[in-house]
C-alpha cells in the first residue's frame, strides 16, 4: 500500500491513506496544491518526491524511475547540480543555474578557485564579485572534494582539452575528471560532457571509466536497455564566447546529444531550464562533431584572409579596405579578419583534434590541415615583420627593445589560452630580443601549460625608449594616436592605428 502524507510547512499532519490508492501506481492522483502545501508521495518508503509547486498528473500505467523522478526535479528546479571546472565555461554556467534558484555545487582541483568562491570573490574579469555573491545567497558553494558528486543529481563536465607538444589531443583532463567521478557515481544521475573534443571521446573514453570504475556496477543507459542500476549520458558542446556582450547567454541555442532518448530527454530539460533553445541531435558524437565544424569554419576562413593579407602586403594592397567592401554585398559573404595568429581554446585546437580522429579512418583533411598551418604559422610572419621594420631603422631584433601591447587572445578579455602573443614574446626572446609588454588586463604573466615568461606588466609611458611598440591585440583602452605620437615605431598586426598617418607606423 502507498501512503499520500500531506504536510504543511513547518509542521506535520497525520497521514491521510488514500483507498484507492491500495494497489495501485500514485501517480494517477491529481491534486493541486497550494504554494505553502507540499505533498509528500512515499512508495514503500524508498521513493520521496517533493515540491511546493503543482503536482502533475501521470499515466497511471507508467512505470516510475528515477531517471523520471530527475526529470522532475530538474522541470522543478530541485534537482541539485555539480559543475566541474570552474573556468571560463564553468564558472558562467553554475551563475546561470544558481539565478534559475538551483543549488550549484562547483567542484575544482585549483584551490585558489574555491578560496576566491569561498569569500565572494571572482577571479574573471568580467564576472563581478557581486555577481557571485548573489549565486553564494541561491547556495552556490565550491569544493575540490570529489566525494560531494554523490550528492548531485547532475554533473556537468567543464574542463580543457588542449593540445601536446605533437599537436595532438591531450584528454587527460577529461579522463583524469573521470576517474574522480567514477567511484562516487549513483544511479539515476546524469553526467553530461560539455568540453570540446573529437567525435567519439564521451563513448569511446568517457564512459568506458565510468561504467567499469564505479562501485556499484552501473552502466549507461542506452536504448534498449532496462533501467534500474543506470546513469545517464550526454554531450553539449559549450558555446562560451568571453567578451561576447551583444549575445545574452540564455540566447544562445544549446546543442545536446543524449546516449539513448531518454538521456536527451532529461539533458533538454536540465539546459532548457536556463537557456532559451535547446537543439537535440541523434547522438554525443553528432553533438560533438557539431562543436568542430562550428570552430573549424571560423578556423578556414581566418586561414583565407591571413593568407590573403599576406598576398595583400606584397602587391601594396589593404586588405581591411578590401575586406570591407565585400562585406557591403548582403549576400553569400560574412566578414572574417586577419591577425597575428589564432588564440582561444578552441579555434586554435579544433582543427587538431579532428584531423587525429581521421587518420583512424584513414581520411587525411587536407583543406582542415592547410587551415591550421597557415594560422599557426602567422606569428612567425609577425616576428619577420619585426626584424624588417627594425633593419630599416639600422637595427636588429638582437638587442633591440620591443614593447608588446596587449597579450590577451582577442582584446577586452582577461583570457590567455593559446595567445599568439604568447608565442611571438618567445620568438622574440629567442632571437635576443629585451621583451617587455603591456596588458590593463594582466598585471603579471608567469607560468602556463605552455610557457613561462615570469613578466610583470610594463607601464605605459616613455615608449620612446622602445625600439619597436609591437601592436598585439586591440584592446579599447589602448590610446593609438598618443602611443604612435610617442613611439619610434609601432608594428600594427591588428589594424589598430587606422586613420592615423604616420611613417612610424608598419602594418603587418
Amino acid at each position: 500500500m502507498r501512503r499520500v502524507q500531506e504536510e504543511k510547512k513547518g509542521e506535520s499532519i497525520l497521514p491521510a491513506v488514500f483507498p484507492e490508492a491500495r494497489g495501485r501506481d500514485y501517480r494517477h492522483l491529481t491534486r493541486k496544491p497550494t504554494d505553502s502545501t507540499i505533498y509528500t508521495i512515499l512508495d514503500s518508503g524508498t521513493r520521496h518526491i517533493s515540491h511546493p509547486k503543482n503536482f502533475m498528473a501521470l499515466d497511471s500505467n507508467a512505470t516510475a524511475t528515477s531517471f523520471d523522478e530527475l526529470q522532475m526535479k530538474i522541470k522543478q528546479g530541485d534537482a541539485r547540480v555539480g559543475i566541474i571546472g570552474l573556468g571560463y565555461v564553468g564558472l558562467p554556467l553554475a551563475l546561470l543555474y544558481s539565478a534559475q534558484k538551483f543549488r550549484v555545487t562547483g567542484f575544482d582541483i585549483d584551490s585558489r578557485k574555491v578560496d576566491t568562491i569561498a569569500k565572494g570573490g571572482s577571479y574573471i574579469f568580467r564576472i563581478a564579485a557581486e555577481e557571485i555573491q548573489a549565486a553564494k545567497a541561491n547556495g552556490f558553494s565550491a569544493t575540490s572534494d570529489y566525494s560531494k558528486i554523490a550528492e548531485m543529481d547532475v554533473v556537468i563536465i567543464c574542463v580543457p582539452t588542449p593540445l601536446n607538444e605533437y599537436h595532438e589531443p591531450d584528454l587527460s583532463f577529461i579522463t583524469g575528471t573521470t576517474h574522480s567521478i567514477a567511484p562516487h557515481l549513483r544511479a539515476g544521475q546524469l553526467v553530461v560532457l560539455e568540453s570540446t573534443t573529437y567525435p567519439g571521446t564521451t563513448e569511446e573514453v568517457m564512459i568506458p571509466i565510468l561504467e567499469k570504475e564505479n562501485k556499484s556496477g552501473l552502466k549507461a543507459a542506452r536504448n534498449g536497455s532496462s533501467a534500474g542500476k543506470e546513469f545517464l549520458v550526454a554531450f553539449s558542446p559549450e558555446r562560451e564566447d568571453p567578451g561576447n556582450t551583444t549575445v545574452a547567454r540564455r540566447d544562445i541555442p544549446k546543442v545536446v546529444g543524449g546516449l539513448n532518448e531518454q538521456a536527451s530527454e532529461v539533458a533538454c530539460a536540465l539546459y532548457g531550464a536556463i537557456f532559451n533553445r535547446t537543439v537535440p541531435v541523434s547522438s554525443p558524437a553528432a553533438a560533438e562533431m557539431t562543436k568542430l565544424l562550428e570552430n573549424i569554419y571560423r578556423c578556414v576562413n581566418i586561414a583565407l584572409v591571413n593568407e590573403l593579407k599576406l598576398l595583400c602586403l606584397r602587391m601594396g594592397i589593404d586588405i581591411w579596405e578590401v575586406i570591407a567592401a565585400a562585406s557591403t554585398k548582403p549576400f553569400g559573404f560574412h566578414p572574417f579578419y586577419p591577425g597575428p595568429g589564432l588564440g582561444g581554446h578552441c579555434i586554435p585546437v579544433d582543427p587538431f583534434y579532428l584531423s587525429w580522429k581521421a587518420k583512424e579512418w584513414d581520411f587525411r583533411t587536407r583543406f582542415i590541415e592547410l587551415a591550421g598551418e597557415i594560422n599557426t604559422n602567422m606569428p612567425y610572419h609577425v616576428l619577420s615583420s619585426v626584424a624588417t621594420a627594425l633593419n630599416r631603422h639600422k637595427k636588429s631584433v638582437n638587442g633591440a627593445r620591443v614593447l608588446v601591447l596587449g597579450v590577451a587572445y582577442k582584446k577586452d578579455i582577461d583570457d590567455l589560452r593559446e595567445s599568439p602573443a604568447l608565442t611571438i614574446i618567445e620568438l622574440l626572446q629567442k632571437d635576443g630580443a629585451e621583451v617587455s609588454y603591456n596588458d590593463p588586463y594582466f598585471p603579471v604573466i608567469g607560468k602556463g601549460r605552455k610557457y613561462s615568461l615570469d613578466l610583470k606588466c610594463a607601464e605605459l609611458k616613455d615608449l620612446g625608449k622602445y625600439d619597436c611598440v609591437l601592436i598585439v591585440t586591440d584592446h579599447s583602452d589602448y590610446d593609438y594616436r598618443r602611443i604612435v605620437q610617442e613611439a619610434q615605431l609601432v608594428v600594427d598586426t591588428r589594424n589598430a592605428t587606422r586613420g592615423i598617418e604616420s611613417k612610424k607606423v608598419v602594418h603587418c
